[in-house]
C-alpha cells in the first residue's frame, strides 16, 4: 500500500483498536488483507467534517464514512456545546429520520446518546420529513435538534442535519463552535452510547394533525379549493417521507389525488429511480408518465426528506411540462403577493427572500409589489436565519431557492416540500378559477416581467481527488477570470470568499454584504448572471447561469426559449471545463 500516507494510515491502525466493535474492525481488516487501497483512503483520508450544517457522507467503515462512530462522535459534541449554552436548566432536542438506508438506527443511536447526557429527547416513533422535525423544535421548545438524512443524494449516502433552537439548522457562531466541540473529541471513549429510557419521548402519528392544522390555517384561497376540490393531481413521494402528502392535501380539502403506486413504499433503495432528486427530470418520469395518462392539473414529487418538491403542469401544447425551480418558486411569489394584495392583507414590513444563485424574477416580482426582498447565501438555513432575524420587525412571507426548496409562511425554519404542495395545488386551484392553467400565468410572468431562462450544471468528482480538482477549478477561475462568456462581456467579478464585488471596466471595487463564501460570481454586460460553487453536500461542483430575453407574447415564447437556450449553451462551454 505505497500511496496510503502516514496520517491516513494512522487512521487505519486506530480503527484496527479495541475500542471499536468486532464488526467494524472485520470490516476494516478485511479492507486491509484484499490490499483494498483507493477504498482505504477514501474511507480514512480524513476525519468526515462536520460542517456548518452536519454531516454528510457514504455509509461504511471509516472516519470519512457514515456510521455509527461519526454520528456518535457529531452528537456527543453537539450535547457538549448545547450543555455550555444552556447551563443548569433542562436541555430538550428532537430527533427523526427519513427512509434512507440505516437511517433509523442511525436516529436511535442519535436519541442515546443525547439521552446518556442527561439531554431529554423528542424522537419520532416513525419516519417523518425533515420540516417536520424543524416544526417539532419550535413546538416542543426545544434547544436543538437532528435530522438523519442526505436528502436527496444517491442511495449509497445518508447524513445528520443539526439544528439550533429556532428550528433552522445551525449558522454562526453556533456552527463553527459545534464543529470546535465535536474536534475536541478525540477518542471514542468520550462518547457516551449508553441509552437512558427515561429521557426519551417518542412523538407519535398524532403529531402529524398539529402539523397539517397549523399549515392548514395559512391557506389564502380555501374558496378556491371548495371550488376546485377535484383538481387533478398526481403525486409520488419517490419512496420517501411525502407520503404524508396526500394527507396535507386531503386536509385542505383536495378529494383527487392520485399516487404513483410503484414509488409509494418507503425504500432506502430507491428501486425506481437513479438519483431521488425531483430536479432530474428521470426522477419524475414515473409521476409525470401517470400525470400525461389521467390529463392531471398538476404533477409533483418530492425527495427522500420532503424538503425539495419537483413540478410538472399542462403547457400549451396541452404536454406535461416539468419545471425548474426557479420557475416554481416565481410562481408561488407571485402568487403570495398577488393574492395578498387582492385581499388588501400586505403589509408594509412584509418580505420575501431568495438565494443569490436564484432567478432575479423572483426579485422583480417582489419590486412590482413594493415587497422588500432579502438575498442570501446558497442554502435555506440563510434564509431561515434572515427569517430569525427580523421575527418580530418584519413579516415573512415566502421564500425559495432554485434548487427546488420553498416556504410559504414562518411555520418552520427550513424548506417545506409539504407545505409547498399544498401551495402548488391551492395556486393551481385559484388560477383555474381564474379559467388559467398554471403555465399560462407563467407565460403572463415572462411577458410583464422578461423571460428568464435558468441552467445548471454540476459536475461530480468523487474522493480525494475529485476534492482537490474541484479546489484547482476554483482556483484557476479566479487566477485567470473569463472576460468574456459566450461572446458577450463580462462586466463585473463578484467573489464572494474575499466579499469583494469588481467592476472591470473602471476597477471599481465594493464589499459584498454577506458572509464569506466559496462562490464566484460573472456578470455580463447583458445582465447575465453565471455562477460557480463547490456543492457543500456533495462531491459536486455547479455552474449557475441565468439570461433574460423580452417576451412580446406568449405566441413568441417557442422562438424566445431557442435563442435564450442557444445564449446559455454559448456561455456555458465557455466556462465549465471538465
Amino acid at each position: 500500500m505505497n500511496n496510503i500516507d502516514n496520517e491516513t494510515g494512522n487512521r487505519i491502525q486506530q480503527w484496527l483498536g479495541t475500542e471499536y466493535d468486532d464488526d467494524t474492525v472485520a470490516q476494516v481488516q478485511k479492507l486491509v488483507d484484499n490490499n483494498e487501497e483507493t477504498e482505504l483512503i477514501d474511507a480514512f483520508y480524513r476525519e468526515l467534517e462536520f460542517g456548518t450544517g452536519g454531516l454528510r457522507g457514504i455509509m461504511g467503515v471509516g472516519s470519512n464514512r457514515i456510521n455509527k462512530y461519526t454520528i456518535g462522535k457529531a452528537t456527543q459534541g453537539l450535547a457538549n456545546y448545547l450543555k455550555k449554552q444552556f447551563p443548569n436548566q433542562t436541555i430538550n432536542v428532537a430527533v427523526s429520520y427519513d427512509c434512507r438506508n440505516n437511517s433509523q438506527e442511525l436516529g436511535h443511536l442519535v436519541a442515546d446518546v443525547f439521552s446518556a447526557n442527561g439531554i431529554h429527547v423528542y424522537l419520532f416513533k416513525e419516519l417523518r420529513p425533515t420540516p417536520m422535525l424543524s416544526f417539532a423544535v419550535r413546538h416542543f421548545k426545544c434547544q436543538g435538534g437532528v435530522m438523519l438524512t442526505a436528502s436527496h443524494n444517491p442511495k449509497e449516502y445518508n447524513g445528520y442535519k443539526a439544528y439550533w433552537n429556532d428550528g433552522g439548522q445551525l449558522v454562526a457562531p453556533h456552527d463553527k463552535n459545534v464543529i470546535h466541540e465535536v474536534n475536541a473529541i478525540q477518542s471514542v471513549n468520550d462518547i457516551k452510547f449508553e441509552r437512558d429510557s427515561h429521557n426519551i419521548t417518542l412523538v407519535e402519528e398524532d403529531f402529524d394533525r398539529i402539523y397539517i392544522e397549523e399549515n392548514k390555517k395559512l391557506s389564502i384561497h380555501p374558496e378556491a379549493v371548495s371550488a376546485q376540490k377535484d383538481l387533478k393531481i398526481v403525486f409520488s413521494p419517490i419512496h420517501g417521507t411525502g407520503i404524508i402528502v396526500p394527507k396535507m392535501l386531503s386536509a385542505w380539502g383536495f378529494t383527487n389525488v392520485q399516487v404513483v403506486e410503484e414509488q409509494i413504499k418507503s425504500d432506502g433503495n430507491f428501486p425506481t429511480v437513479i438519483y431521488p432528486n425531483p430536479e432530474e427530470e428521470e426522477a419524475m418520469t414515473m409521476a409525470k408518465q401517470k400525470g400525461q395518462a389521467l390529463d392531471a392539473d398538476v404533477v409533483m414529487a418530492t425527495d427522500p426528506d420532503a424538503d425539495r418538491v419537483g413540478l410538472a403542469v399542462k403547457n400549451h401544447n396541452g404536454e406535461m411540462q416539468l419545471l425548474n425551480g426557479n420557475q416554481i418558486g416565481s410562481l408561488l411569489i407571485y402568487y403570495v403577493l398577488s393574492s395578498k394584495k387582492e385581499k388588501g392583507d400586505l403589509q408594509d414590513n412584509d418580505f420575501i427572500v431568495k438565494t443569490i444563485v436564484t432567478s432575479n424574477l423572483m426579485t422583480d416580482i417582489g419590486d412590482s409589489f413594493g415587497v422588500k426582498n432579502y438575498e442570501t447565501l446558497t442554502g435555506f438555513k440563510f434564509i431561515g436565519e434572515v427569517m430569525t432575524k427580523l421575527e418580530g420587525k418584519e413579516n415573512y412571507l415566502v421564500g425559495g431557492e432554485e434548487s427546488y426548496g420553498f416556504l410559504v409562511g414562518d411555520l418552520v425554519r427550513d424548506k417545506d416540500a409539504v407545505n409547498a404542495c399544498a401551495f402548488i395545488a391551492e395556486m393551481a386551484a385559484y388560477f383555474k378559477t381564474q379559467g388559467k392553467t398554471v403555465f399560462e400565468v407563467l407565460l403572463e410572468l415572462y411577458e410583464n416581467y422578461g423571460f428568464y431562462q435558468e441552467k445548471l450544471i454540476s459536475l461530480t468528482k468523487k474522493g480525494k481527488a475529485g476534492a482537490d480538482e474541484i479546489k484547482q477549478m476554483m482556483a484557476d477561475l479566479r487566477a485567470n477570470p473569463p472576460q468574456s462568456l459566450g461572446g458577450i462581456k463580462v462586466k463585473e467579478i463578484r467573489d464572494y470568499s474575499t466579499s469583494i464585488a469588481h467592476v472591470l471596466a473602471d476597477g471599481t471595487k465594493t464589499p459584498i454584504d454577506l458572509p464569506k463564501s466559496d462562490v464566484l460570481q460573472f456578470i455580463t454586460v447583458d445582465g447575465d448572471v453565471i455562477s460557480a460553487r463547490p456543492s457543500g453536500t456533495e462531491p459536486k461542483i455547479k455552474f449557475y447561469c441565468s439570461v433574460k430575453e423580452e417576451l412580446a407574447s406568449s405566441d413568441a415564447y417557442e422562438q424566445v426559449l431557442i435563442k435564450l437556450e442557444d445564449k446559455v449553451k454559448n456561455i456555458m462551454a465557455d466556462i465549465v471545463k471538465d
